[in-house]
């Protein structure tokens, strides 16, 4: 698997991703986490972790589909 997440792009993810996991707790009522958000705090919380694997990983399969690239293209191993 070749790199296709940059720095920024690694450094947001990781950011959001936490963000995504904390959120269903930070809203949390009497009744649990979950409670107050319903489905989407499950959502937030999976599409957190899908964050932070890619951004620890530095691959997204999504930008391989897309073509997409945000790290620089490394010229010393193309020679």
């Amino acid at each position: 698997m070749k790199s296709n997440v940059g720095k920024i792009d690694r450094a947001l993810r990781v950011i959001l991703g936490v963000v995504l996991i904390a959120l269903p707790f930070v809203v949390a009522t009497e009744t649990g986490p979950f409670a107050a958000l319903g489905g989407f705090g499950w959502v937030a919380m999976i599409a957190g972790a899908i964050m932070i694997l890619t951004g620890g990983m530095r691959f997204c399969p999504l930008y391989r589909i897309l073509g997409i690239r945000t790290c620089p293209i490394d010229t010393k191993s193309a020679r």
